[in-house]
C-alpha cells in the first residue's frame, strides 16, 4: 500500500472545513494520458501535449500557462532527483478536466519523495545570498490551486490543479 498526503488547497474553488476543494460533480469531461522518457526533448513534448489537450478542453490560456509551469518544474525535479531508475522507466502524465478545474498527475518510479512535506527556501535579498535550485516546489505551490502527493505501489504520484471562474 501507499502513503498518501491529501496536500494543500488554496485560492479558488469551494472549500470544505478541512480546506480541500470539493467538486459538485465527479463527471469527467476530458481525460488524456501521455508517457514520456526522462529527457529534455520529452519534457518539451509533454509541455506541447499539455497545451494542446488543455486547448481542446477549453481551459483558459492563463490556467494553461500555470499548469505548464508546474509541469515543467515537476518534471525537472523528477529527472534531476528521481534516482537511478528514472532514465529507464517511463514517466506517466494524466490530465483530467472537469467543469472549471484541470488536474495533472505525474507518476514516476523514482526514489520516494514527497515535495509537499519539504520546506521551501527562505527568501534571499541579495545575489550573494542566493543559491541555485530549490525553487521548483515553491513555484508549484504558488502557481497551482491544489497539490497532492501519494507514494503507492512503488511509484510517486504528484497531482496539481488549477481552477477558474465558471462561465454563466
Amino acid at each position: 500500500r501507499g502513503i498518501c498526503d491529501r496536500g494543500l488547497s488554496r485560492k479558488r474553488g469551494e472549500r470544505s472545513e478541512g480546506g480541500a476543494v470539493e467538486s459538485k460533480s465527479l463527471r469527467v469531461f476530458h481525460a488524456k494520458e501521455l508517457s514520456i522518457h526522462a529527457d529534455a526533448s520529452d519534457v518539451r513534448h509533454a509541455s506541447a501535449w499539455l497545451e494542446s489537450a488543455c486547448i481542446a478542453s477549453n481551459v483558459p490560456q492563463n490556467e494553461i500557462s500555470r499548469l505548464e509551469l508546474c509541469l515543467n518544474e515537476a518534471l525537472a525535479n523528477v529527472i534531476d532527483h528521481g534516482g537511478t531508475t528514472i532514465p529507464s522507466s517511463p514517466i506517466h502524465l494524466h490530465l483530467v478536466v472537469h467543469h472549471n478545474e484541470a488536474i495533472v498527475t505525474i507518476t514516476d518510479s523514482g526514489a520516494p519523495f514527497n515535495p509537499l512535506a519539504t520546506s521551501t527556501k527562505s527568501r534571499t535579498y541579495t545575489l550573494a545570498e542566493a543559491e541555485p535550485g530549490g525553487l521548483g516546489i515553491l513555484l508549484i505551490r504558488r502557481f497551482s490551486d491544489t497539490q497532492r502527493y501519494c507514494y503507492s505501489e512503488g511509484c510517486n504520484h504528484l497531482s496539481f490543479s488549477v481552477c477558474w471562474p465558471k462561465v454563466a
